[in-house]
């Protein structure tokens, strides 16, 4: 078993003149990281399970082999679910060709294992040894990944906030626009104006963002589609699939089971 990261261990990382470090970390439990930044940019696979993270009023969704990627000097934070294993691969803000924003890539089966690969090296490794090889190949692949988009937007303003935490932590609530507004006794349309302006989205496709990360995160735990179904609120099975394809371009276990397969 993999000994979880401590902090001290993740300065020296960013310290080493090593232009790229892997290392491999088993959450034990569920824990979160708060904000914090480092000097060289991360990215953080999840093996098993999944992690979410905050970052420039985002929450990002990285379920199981997906990775975020957060460019240097990015103040973020990171919740990992029960028994998540991770690999996490901090690299030099001076190596061009990784994005310039946070983002999730989509991880190949070659990239994975060359993660775990030089997670298992010693990461204070010389710059003409086959490790250093190793790391190069490394990024140049990672220079390559696509990009996904399994972010939701968050926002300060304290109604979208309120929304969010509601639809976060209540899945399985469908009220509708009209019914958000008479909450908040805002008017539909200026609560449609609101949405639209702090996230960027129609409300229907916000709340079907926030529906997907659930859904991620749900079927990373080994929850069924009916059971996944169930916690969003839809009213059938066959409904909750045709919105995972609609967005996700597969099935939910098909896609689930793609994962997998790396």
């Amino acid at each position: 078993m993999f000994k979880p990261i401590g902090w001290d261990e993740i300065s020296n990382y960013e310290s080493m003149p090593q232009p790229v470090i892997a290392k491999i970390e088993q959450a034990c439990a569920s824990h979160e990281i708060p904000l914090h930044t480092h000097p060289k940019g991360q990215l953080i696979l999840a093996l098993h399970g999944y992690v979410t993270c905050e970052v420039s009023a985002k929450m990002w969704m990285v379920p199981t082999h997906s990775a975020i990627w957060i460019p240097a000097n990015k103040l973020h934070s990171n919740r990992a679910s029960d028994n998540a294993q991770l690999c996490h691969v901090f690299i030099n803000s001076n190596m061009q060709g990784m994005p310039s924003n946070t983002c999730t890539l989509a991880i190949t089966p070659l990239v994975k294992e060359l993660m775990c690969q030089l997670a298992g090296c010693d990461q204070h490794y010389d710059l003409t040894s086959k490790t250093a090889r190793l790391a190069q190949v490394l990024f140049d692949q990672l220079s390559d990944m696509p990009i996904q988009h399994l972010d939701v937007v968050l926002s300060k303003n304290a109604v979208i906030q309120a929304m969010s935490q509601q639809l976060i932590s209540q899945p399985s609530d469908r009220k509708t626009l009209p019914q958000w507004a008479d909450e908040f006794a805002l008017t539909e349309r200026t609560l449609a104006r609101l949405i639209k302006k702090e996230t960027g989205m129609t409300f229907g496709k916000w709340r079907t963002q926030i529906d997907i990360v659930t859904a991620l995160q749900a079927l990373s735990n080994k929850k069924s589609v009916q059971q996944v179904s169930e916690l969003l609120g839809y009213e059938s099975v066959s409904a909750f699939i045709t919105m995972f394809k609609k967005v996700m371009k597969h099935p939910p276990m098909k896609y689930m089971s793609g994962l997998n397969a790396y």
